[in-house]
């Protein structure tokens, strides 16, 4: 999955990409995915859909 990396400011392919959820607008469960840049180690994150 490619995320957008705020230090190299481009897209890149996430490294060690872990699937989280958050809180979300009126009660609801957002889901989220994290990991690494794979050139410069900066965190990465890109949030998904709706969790069912």
């Amino acid at each position: 999955m490619e995320a957008y990396c705020v230090k190299c400011k481009k897209k890149q392919e996430i490294q060690d990409m872990k699937e989280v959820t958050m809180k979300g607008k009126g009660g609801t469960k957002r889901r989220a995915a994290t990991g690494t840049c794979p050139s410069c180690g900066t965190k990465m994150f890109r949030i998904l859909g709706k969790a069912s």
